[in-house]
């Protein structure tokens, strides 16, 4: 029996790739662009989170039957613009797309595989893990984010290397079965908790990653990274026990 084709050559348009923007009108359209030729892309709900600069002129320039632009009249931040788009998403698989080109559509398969494959229910994109190429940054900050992912762990009992990674793709009925509460960063840490006490199979696989720096436009502060703390004790089995069983 001959060999499977790669899976590139298999490639079908059955992923939704929902994009959360807020003043991204210098990568935004670029990174449309990026996902939008990949063949796995079915369609792509970019929700913009009230953004102040261009980038919803910048998507008006899009020309693709796939894309479909919702506007948030009050800037609310990453995770209620992530709530809209997994409400509006309509594929059999869901990936959450970051407006910044810190990330590589090319690297969508990479997610798909274990999903495709029936192993897995959600994927993580691993900054830390693999052999794919990675810019050279903050070092303070790569630290933040393995104790995120070292706390985030002791409470779910997982073993992830990069729970604070944009790059989470998931069967949409894994989405369909969680109730996301969180507006902001604190939306990571939640997804984590609530896909590890739903039992979902949960796999990671190295991917590239190109960080920008402060100057360049990058958001996310230590106070994002105090309510993530919050957000995984929140969260967790133990938490919900001490809130009396809600959440």
């Amino acid at each position: 029996m001959p060999d499977d084709p790669p899976l590139e050559e298999r490639a079908l348009p059955i992923l939704s790739v929902v994009m959360p923007c807020y003043n991204e009108e210098r990568t935004v359209l670029e990174t449309c662009k990026r996902v939008l030729a990949s063949p796995w892309c079915g369609e792509l709900v970019v929700v913009d989170d009230a953004s102040a600069d261009g980038s919803l002129a910048q998507l008006a320039l899009l020309d693709d039957p796939r894309v479909r632009i919702l506007r948030q009249d009050v800037n609310q931040g990453k995770g209620a613009a992530l709530r809209r788009g997994f409400a509006e998403a309509a594929g059999p698989y869901v990936v959450v797309q970051d407006a910044d080109l810190e990330y590589d559509p090319a690297d969508f398969a990479l997610l798909l595989e274990p999903l495709l494959s029936g192993a897995a229910d959600v994927v993580y994109g691993s900054r830390f893990q693999g052999g794919r190429p990675h810019r050279v940054l903050y070092f303070w900050h790569s630290v933040g984010n393995k104790l995120l992912t070292v706390a985030s762990n002791a409470f779910t009992n997982l073993n992830l290397t990069d729970m604070e990674t944009c790059y989470k793709a998931f069967r949409s009925e894994v989405l369909q079965s969680i109730e996301l509460e969180e507006d902001r960063f604190g939306i990571e840490p939640e997804i984590t908790a609530k896909v590890a006490r739903g039992g979902w199979r949960i796999y990671e696989v190295g991917i590239s990653y190109s960080g920008r720096t402060y100057a360049e436009g990058k958001k996310i502060g230590w106070r994002d990274g105090v309510r993530a703390i919050v957000c995984i004790v929140r969260y967790s089995s133990l938490g919900i026990r001490l809130r009396g069983g809600s959440g």
